[in-house]
């Protein structure tokens, strides 16, 4: 390793020869906060103009930004080892509980393994008949010439979508009621996240706080009700709630209600929240690149004809795929990962000190111009075999240049389910119609997912 002076930093080179490099200063206290609280989005591009290894603080906490994919992939196949999950405040933990996203260790690996079975590839087959009859409905009720909420839209409908299949239940009330609490809990989580409140201790009151509370409550209650309806049911049920709670542990063991209540939860959040914020990006980016929608469309009417998509078709609709993965690159719904350095953790071959905030970011790292020609536009190209004529990329594009579901042991495990999720509904909507959303930029909002920041209206169009 070696140092080197300058007028108003000091550049540390790693093992691997990449620079180390201070970031802007911070104010006494709060560090680097409220300059990352203003823009989170904007603040992670700005480190990774200054370089792949980045010091700042996160408060008092000593903070390293790391943008190069071989460095994010380091941090994110280290967890568990030489890295921790950080603790993300009390308005997450008030929410997620310490389902399979925020357990540790031991804990942890149990608590997958009863999960992950239910989301195999197997079971999402299960599901995608509900996926596509609940799109099915939706564009039933649109009509030529009619206008829309898309962020509405989709949102009930990936909320119906998740209480089909996740509670097994098939009311509007149900998916409305958890629908509300869940958007005030990730609204507060994000505030508090980015906030003051990222560095207050959990015993403070705030009025977000109790937001939380009081959604979660909700979330709970309905959770509750739901799952004493399966216990009192009858035979085999086929959504995931009934999986989760016949699953066992090596020892017999079975989950307890609170942690039924933490993995539903979690779940709701992986096939909702994300696939409902990916399909609203994905219809403002269709409407603003006519040529990609017209390529959409062929696809469909190719693959298609005139019925409707199943799963096997899922593996067919390759263009609509680099479609919803180019959405995710551009407008990635997780938007960050951090982890806490243990003793012992290493990137690029120089040791990071224990308790080191390390932080990477989707949305800086799917937007650089080394990985993607043109990095600023939608070209769903890149991920097929040609690109204007060209070869694609997708060769090109190094592992962990892109990772929307974040990657390693940790990797999250609705994937299957939100691709599968997003790629059917595209095809039942993109096959009948297209939408022409409003000439109003839309920018994005970092909380808990990332969301636009007003109603995505739209004019709805027969193919």
């Amino acid at each position: 390793m070696t140092t080197q002076a300058g007028p108003s930093a000091v550049v540390t080179t790693t093992a691997d020869g990449r620079k180390t490099v201070r970031g802007p200063r911070g104010v006494p206290v709060l560090g680097n906060l409220p300059e990352f609280g203003k823009d989170p989005l904007a603040f992670f591009e700005r480190l990774r103009e200054r370089g792949d290894f980045v010091r700042w603080r996160f408060g008092r906490t000593p903070a390293l930004f790391i943008a190069h994919p071989e460095t994010i992939g380091e941090l994110l196949t280290e967890v568990e080892r030489t890295f921790d999950q950080p603790d993300l405040g009390i308005a997450f933990r008030t929410l997620l509980g310490n389902g399979v996203v925020v357990a540790k260790g031991p804990d942890w690996r149990r608590k997958r393994s009863l999960v992950q079975p239910s989301v195999r590839p197997r079971q999402v087959k299960s599901y995608a008949a509900t996926m596509a009859e609940c799109a099915v409905d939706l564009a039933e009720r649109w009509a030529d010439g009619q206008r829309v909420d898309i962020r509405r839209e989709m949102a009930a409908l990936t909320q119906l979508i998740a209480v089909r299949t996740i509670f097994g239940v098939d009311t509007a009330a149900d998916a409305a009621s958890i629908g509300r609490a869940m958007d005030v809990a990730q609204r507060e989580i994000g505030a508090e996240f980015s906030g003051i409140g990222a560095i207050l201790p959990d015993w403070v009151p705030t009025p977000g706080r109790a937001r939380v509370r009081r959604a979660t409550a909700v979330i709970d209650a309905e959770v509750s009700r739901v799952v004493a309806r399966h216990r009192d049911g009858d035979g085999e049920r086929p959504d995931l709630l009934s999986r989760l709670l016949a699953a066992q542990d090596e020892t017999g063991a079975h989950l307890s209600d609170r942690e039924i209540r933490d993995e539903t939860v979690t779940l709701y959040i992986g096939g909702h929240e994300t696939t409902s914020s990916t399909l609203v990006w994905a219809w403002y980016l269709l409407s603003r690149n006519p040529r990609v929608q017209e390529a959409l469309g062929a696809e469909l009417d190719r693959v298609l004809g005139d019925r409707e998509p199943g799963f096997d078709d899922y593996a067919r609709l390759t263009y609509t795929q680099a479609v919803v993965k180019e959405t995710l690159r551009l407008y990635p719904t997780v938007w960050l990962i951090t982890g806490l350095a243990k003793e012992g953790a290493t990137l690029g071959g120089t040791p990071v000190p224990p308790g080191t905030r390390v932080w990477s970011s989707q949305w800086a790292t799917h937007r650089d111009g080394r990985w993607y020609r043109d990095p600023l536009e939608f070209r769903p190209e890149r991920w097929t075999g040609a690109d204007d004529g060209e070869d694609g990329q997708a060769e090109e594009i190094p592992e962990y240049a892109w990772f929307p579901f974040g990657g390693g042991p940790r990797v999250c495990l609705g994937t299957r389910f939100a691709m599968v999720e997003a790629v059917l509904v595209l095809a039942v909507l993109a096959r009948r119609y297209r939408l022409d959303v409003d000439s109003e930029e839309i920018r994005p909002v970092p909380s808990l997912t990332l969301q636009p920041d007003r109603d995505v209206l739209a004019t709805v169009r027969a193919r």
